[in-house]
């Protein structure tokens, strides 16, 4: 009998279009081998072109899908998306942060290898998460979970910083850990050097590795962000350390957006299936010879 795929849940909206959210969350965890759960936060409607509405969804719906799937399987990881609300936000916060009996983690939500892209607005600039959700997003779920996942822009927001290069990433890194992030990786994808800080707490302090790449010229790059913290949770989950989870990570990103696929009017989604294609070029030239 084949051996279990550690299961990866992830909280998130649903894109229609499958470059973010839900669905493309689902993609990235088969990607890499691990079996995909999901809870839907919100509705969206949006395309390539941009997200034109967002509707929320009931809290209690969303807690009784989540404690659902946690009474049925076990989870191995947990990559929390897109939100939406204040009142969804604290659904997610209040069913990570209860307690059952022989499962506390002090101070930690009660799953493991949680990692939290904290998504506020689509790269159309549509706000994805109300003031009253950042709230909870500082207060109660930064804390709590394992990772923190902010691109520049909403580390500059939820610090209220510049960042715009690595020693203002660093300065963020920082703001995040008073926060009570034990880990904090600031992805610079959007900046003139495609720079990812990784901050994390040890026994000895706080210890930072930077990882560098060649920025990507493409305009299939709807969805890096989500495609990022799911895979890390992915690697997370599959026993990897922060360090190689960050690296494998950005590589996964690195080379799905190389393989984008040019859809619709807008910016095209990173292609999360992209090996697939390798391996039937490689069956394919395999039967050649």
């Amino acid at each position: 009998m084949p051996e279990k795929p550690p299961i990866v849940l992830t909280i998130a909206g649903f894109d229609p279009s499958s470059g973010a959210g839900i669905t493309a969350d689902i993609k990235t965890i088969a990607a890499h081998g691990c079996y995909g759960i999901s809870c839907i936060t919100a509705l969206t409607v949006q395309s390539t072109s941009g997200v034109k509405k967002v509707c929320g969804l009931d809290p209690g719906l969303i807690i009784e899908t989540l404690e659902e799937l946690e009474s049925d399987v076990e989870i191995a990881a947990v990559h929390i998306g897109m939100l939406g609300s204040a009142k969804v936000a604290k659904a997610v916060a209040d069913f990570l942060s209860s307690v059952e009996p022989g499962r506390a983690r002090p101070g930690k939500a009660r799953l493991p290898n949680v990692v939290l892209d904290p998504i506020l607005k689509s790269s159309s600039g549509t706000a994805l998460l109300d003031p009253g959700g950042i709230r909870t997003v500082v207060e109660r779920l930064i804390p709590m979970v394992d990772v923190v996942t902010p691109n520049a822009a909403e580390a500059g927001v939820i610090t209220g910083l510049k960042v715009r290069e690595i020693e203002e990433m660093n300065a963020a890194a920082a703001r995040f850990h008073e926060m009570g992030a034990a880990a904090v990786v600031v992805t610079g994808g959007d900046l003139d050097k495609a720079i990812d800080l990784l901050s994390y707490r040890t026994k000895q302090g706080i210890e930072q590795e930077v990882f560098k790449a060649e920025r990507q010229r493409s305009n299939s790059t709807h969805g890096t962000g989500c495609a990022f913290a799911t895979a890390m949770a992915c690697h997370l989950a599959l026993d990897r350390g922060l360090a190689e989870a960050t690296l494998l990570a950005k590589t996964y990103v690195t080379a799905a957006i190389a393989n984008g696929q040019d859809l619709g009017r807008g910016t095209g989604p990173v292609h999360h299936l992209y090996r697939m294609g390798q391996q039937r070029r490689a069956i394919g030239s395999g039967s050649e010879s």
